[in-house]
């Protein structure tokens, strides 16, 4: 169809004479085209497609079914006109064609989605399928409702004819209302679904490039040697059989080395295996008899060599000798310019080449001498080589001696100035640990100095702990001496509260507690577990005590913890490896049973 359409659109103007612009002119404008010249210049300036002379005919445009959205090609110095579209529903007017094309961003990866904007108001989805399906299959419509949508085609190049109606003016129907006018503005637009199934082709892509490259790899791959076969007795006469041909040796051979290297080689497969290796020691001589041949052979080979070079070299001496005949007065003059000198060159050229096959055949009878020569008498040049030589080895041995002697020298001075530095090092080092030695000893006073004071303090706490402990005694004897005398002035009445009060004093003479500071320890611990219902360690209990009294030591605490068994007691939380001891209040419950 569209060859069909090319064919009658161009047939058209090229059967009308250019001679006669009038009637190029009503042709065009009978097909509602704008007239144009074969130059791209308009023939009228005012034309108006809508004013064609043929009624009934609707204008031409890109956009009708059977045509294509995209017109024909137009030369490069030819510039493209765009032509009014007409549609069932709106119809799109070209833009300004002196004005610059609308600008796009660059073209994403796999693009088949395009942006378009400036819709009319009252637009549908139903108009921008009608405008659009003529650039091809048209898969989604996301619309907004900010007058622009997202199309989305079946293939990339059907955005590039979207992108042709850029730049329209649309109008629905024949109304002229701002609502149902506007300006497209189609661009590329990037989506993840063309950029995945981009990726997914690239991928595609490069998994066919490497498949054919390694379908190349292995076609250029050189085959493996084939396998060898393992050993058995059928395979081992086989293979001294073709021990024996000549033909088949080389691989006979190979399948022996393998079959040794593996391992084969037993008591009971020793003996084929001997006769193998013999029957392939059979053939070195055969091998040095094929050496004997071939050098033979090369010897004959080189013989005709030497009389072959030699017969062209005296062909080549009579060519030079004509050269340098007919370079002489009585013949050189009678030559032209150009002969003289295409003479000179042709016998530096024969010369040269001359003198390399010269060289080249006294080489080979120099070897050949040399060959001849190891047996012989040594030359008198020869006898004065070995005399210069057996000099230069002297005068080299006496060079290499007094490297030596210098080096000694070298030696033994480095030796006396590493003794001066050990020296000076010792005195240095003996220095060091006589200072090192002073400030042990500082430090060992100072630490002597500080633990007396320690105890000096401790010896003071103690001193202060008796003195209050005597005190404490003084008290309770005098308390005694009152109860005594309380005894023997009361009656029998007082004899019950004396049997009640003997108690008393047997738990005042065998109270667990023996002085003040205890006494402040059982209160201030007692406050403190009683804060801690569930308990707690006898560290935690410490460290809180020694924030009051930094004297305190946790084996102290402990033991009178321990004798205080109705006020305090001990019991194990945790499993396993948290398990640990707390101590809690119990005073109330002692009360009672006490």
């Amino acid at each position: 169809t569209d060859g069909g359409r090319n064919l009658s659109l161009d047939s058209v103007p090229m059967g009308l004479p250019m001679s006669d612009p009038t009637a190029w002119t009503t042709a065009m404008n009978n097909l509602g085209m704008a007239p144009m010249g074969m130059t791209g210049q308009p023939l009228l300036p005012d034309f108006d497609p809508a004013l064609g002379m043929m009624t009934g005919i609707p204008p031409i445009n890109p956009m009708m079914p059977g045509l294509g959205i995209v017109p024909p090609p137009i030369p490069p110095d030819m510039p493209a006109v765009k032509e009014i579209i007409h549609c069932k529903s709106c119809t799109l007017f070209p833009p300004n064609p002196h004005l610059p094309p609308p600008a796009t961003r660059e073209r994403p990866p796999g693009c088949k989605t395009v942006f378009v904007g400036g819709l009319p108001e009252n637009g549908t989805e139903q108009i921008i399928m009608e405008v659009f399906e003529q650039c091809g299959e048209v898969i989604a419509i996301r619309k907004s409702k900010k007058n622009f949508c997202h199309i989305r085609f079946a293939e990339e190049f059907m955005v590039d004819k979207a992108l042709y109606l850029s730049g329209y003016r649309i109008r629905l129907g024949s109304s002229t209302d701002k609502k149902d006018t506007g300006r497209l503005h189609v661009d590329f637009a990037q989506a993840r679904d063309d950029l995945y199934e981009w990726e997914c082709k690239q991928r595609m892509l490069a998994r066919e490039e490497r498949h054919r490259r390694r379908l190349e790899e292995e076609r250029f791959r050189p085959p493996s040697p084939p396998p060898v076969v393992h050993y058995s007795d059928h395979e081992c006469s086989v293979v001294a059989e073709k021990l024996k041909d000549d033909t088949k040796f080389l691989e006979a051979i190979q399948i022996l080395l393998t079959w040794i290297e593996r391992g084969e080689v037993n008591r009971r497969t020793a003996n084929n295996f001997y006769s193998m290796i013999q029957s392939a020691n059979s053939h070195v001589r055969r091998l040095v008899n094929e050496k004997a041949a071939h050098e033979k052979e090369m010897e004959e080979a080189k013989d005709k060599f030497k009389l072959a070079l030699s017969g062209i070299l005296v062909q080549f001496e009579q060519i030079v000798a004509v050269y340098h005949s007919a370079s002489k007065q009585k013949a050189w003059d009678h030559f032209t310019k150009a002969q003289r000198k295409n003479i000179s060159v042709w016998c530096k050229q024969a010369e040269e080449i001359r003198n390399i096959h010269n060289d080249e055949l006294m080489g080979i009878r120099r070897e050949e001498e040399m060959e001849m020569s190891d047996e012989e008498i040594e030359d008198p040049s020869e006898m004065k080589e070995t005399e210069e030589s057996a000099l230069v080895s002297q005068v080299e041995a006496l060079k290499e001696e007094n490297d030596s002697l210098r080096w000694q020298l070298d030696a033994y001075r480095n030796e006396v100035e590493l003794l001066k530095q050990e020296q000076g090092k010792a005195s240095r080092d003996e220095d060091t640990t006589k200072e090192q030695q002073m400030k042990l000893l500082q430090q060992a006073l100072q630490g002597m100095q500080k633990h007396l004071l320690k105890v000096q303090d401790e010896y003071k706490k103690r001193e202060a702990e008796l003195e209050k402990v005597r005190e404490d005694k003084l008290k309770i004897e005098a308390l005694l001496e009152n109860l005594k005398e309380q005894e023997s002035s009361t009656s029998r009445v007082c004899a019950c509260s004396q049997e009640k009060e003997c108690p008393a004093e047997k738990t005042l003479s065998n109270s667990p507690v023996k002085s003040e500071r205890e006494v402040l320890l059982v209160g201030i611990i007692s406050t403190f577990l009683h804060v801690h219902p569930f308990g707690a360690s006898i560290e935690y209990i410490c460290s809180y005590l020694q924030r009051l009294d930094s004297k305190i030591c946790t084996a102290e605490v402990e033991v009178l913890m321990t004798r205080l068994q109705n006020t305090f007691r001990q019991e194990l939380s945790g499993v396993g490896a948290s398990l640990e001891k707390r101590w809690k209040f119990c005073g109330f419950d002692g009360l009672k049973m006490t």
